[in-house]
């Protein structure tokens, strides 16, 4: 008796899932996105850390662009044609991700629906956090804003957790086609 509710079901759940995996084949129907540079808080400023933090930044960065093309959560823009007005708002900023406005122009400037900061904070060696926040470029608003913690300042935590932060964001789009868009 349950199998046959179960397979009963199936075509049901296929049909609400069809809406998610047609978007997920045609790019083209999926929200726009320009993931901006990664910001770094770090009081610590250890000068035995920079080279590495610097190329774990842009490492991440590009795992998160790439990670969220493959997931299907979004279309992602490639970001050179702002990087001139990006480079431009980074010298009147501390950070990026403190500047909604910033964001917003980004956004107009890459013709793009969504706009992602990110940044990590450095609370000391061992303890860091990786946050980004999705910014609605039309609405003017924030959409979405996610943190996960690591231990350990190296390479392998810091791909750990852009991939958890990607994960939880495909998962929590399953179960809701709105979620971060």
């Amino acid at each position: 008796m349950q199998r046959r509710s179960l397979i009963a079901s199936m075509p049901f759940v296929l049909l609400l899932s069809a809406p998610a995996l047609r978007a997920q084949s045609d790019p083209q129907r999926l929200p726009a996105v320009v993931v901006m540079e990664f910001d770094f808080v770090d009081d610590q400023k250890n000068p035995a850390t920079v080279d590495a933090q610097t190329r774990r930044l842009r490492d991440a960065y590009v795992q998160l662009q790439r990670e969220l093309a493959e997931r299907g959560l979004y279309r992602v823009l490639d970001p050179a044609p702002v990087g001139a007005l990006q480079r431009r708002l980074r010298e009147q900023q501390e950070f990026m991700y403190r500047c909604d406005d910033c964001a917003h122009q980004v956004g107009v400037a890459a013709g793009a629906d969504l706009v992602i900061t990110a940044w990590v904070q450095k609370v000391s060696e061992l303890i860091l956090n990786v946050n980004l926040q999705v910014h609605d470029v039309a609405g003017q608003k924030l959409l979405l804003s996610k943190s996960v913690d690591m231990r350990s300042n190296d390479d392998v935590s810091w791909s750990r957790a852009v991939r958890y932060l990607v994960r939880d964001m495909a998962e929590k789009r399953a179960a809701n086609p709105r979620y971060g868009r």
